[in-house]
């Protein structure tokens, strides 16, 4: 497997890519920013390394897959092609961000829709420039990495499809053992802060998950580039968020040091859902909107 993206030079503001083009929103059609960047919507006939035929996406999507790619060369094509036979109505996006494997490369020649920036942003932050530039009422977000079978991302589709606003991976990391993982509890943590304790350690910062137009309109794709926060928005207004599907990401995705003695994704992502707690506490007051009860503080001042 190719190495994983750097967490730390993740960006929070979504760069803005020039050119205008049309995006659907619902039953409304609506100008939008468009990729300067070209697409890849009549691929040629080589297909991609591994021998795998081109893709070719729908005109009309009913789906879009959002995939953030770095150095993904080896299995961008294969995870391409699950994507792609998620809906009959499909179209795979792609943002390619600081790759130099000739990741960029595979993906067009596969037929997805590409954008592509020279230098790393982030999984996330791809993630929200991919759901800028989505067209389908369904957006299925899926890593490069890490090749998951169609038939086990379409039940995330499926929830969306029947109402459902944020369909999260049911993975909940290890939770029997006496020392759980920070990033496991963090999540469990906010979720309870969330009054959602059924969502036990689902989170938007796992793949695969799912989200519908209406909840990218009312929280916006820039919320997106931190997922806590985006779920926490989502709770907050009211969307209906479920567990629609376990598919195991932990032992497909190793941690990749590098030489550190400390994986930076795990600050990043405990960083994210203290950020998600504390915007629910500038919002709803020092207590998130839990009761004080009958506790009277001023008689001890």
């Amino acid at each position: 497997m190719p190495p994983t993206r750097s967490a730390a030079l993740r960006r929070r503001a979504i760069p803005r890519v020039r050119g205008t083009g049309k995006a659907k929103t619902g039953s409304r059609i609506r100008r939008k920013p468009k990729p300067s960047v070209r697409a890849s919507r009549k691929p040629s006939g080589k297909a991609a390394a591994s021998g795998l035929q081109p893709i070719e996406n729908s005109a009309n999507p009913y789906v879009s897959v959002i995939i953030p790619a770095m150095n993904e060369r080896r299995t961008i094509a294969a995870v391409i092609r699950e994507a792609r036979n998620v809906h009959p109505e499909t179209e795979v996006i792609v943002i390619v961000n600081g790759s130099t494997d000739g990741t960029e490369e595979t993906a067009r020649r596969m037929g997805a829709r590409v954008i592509a920036f020279p230098h790393p942003l982030g999984h996330d932050v791809g993630r929200g420039i991919g759901a800028r530039h989505a067209k389908g009422n369904v957006l299925l977000f899926t890593d490069g990495d890490i090749v998951i079978p169609a038939g086990k991302l379409r039940p995330f589709v499926e929830a969306v499809a029947q109402g459902c606003d944020v369909a999260l991976n049911r993975y909940n990391g290890r939770t029997l053992t006496k020392r759980p993982h920070p990033v496991v509890v963090a999540k469990h943590a906010l979720n309870a802060v969330l009054r959602r304790r059924m969502l036990a350690g689902s989170s938007m910062t796992t793949i695969p998950h799912a989200i519908s137009r209406r909840m990218l309109e009312s929280v916006g794709a820039s919320a997106l580039a931190v997922p806590p926060v985006a779920l926490a928005s989502a709770v907050r207004k009211g969307l209906s968020v479920s567990r629609a599907a376990y598919v195991e990401v932990g032992r497909s995705n190793p941690v990749r040091r590098r030489g550190r003695r400390e994986d930076p994704l795990k600050r990043l992502i405990i960083g994210d859902h203290l950020e998600a707690m504390v915007r629910m506490i500038e919002e709803q007051g020092p207590r998130g909107g839990y009761t004080d009860l009958h506790r009277q503080r001023s008689k001890v001042r």
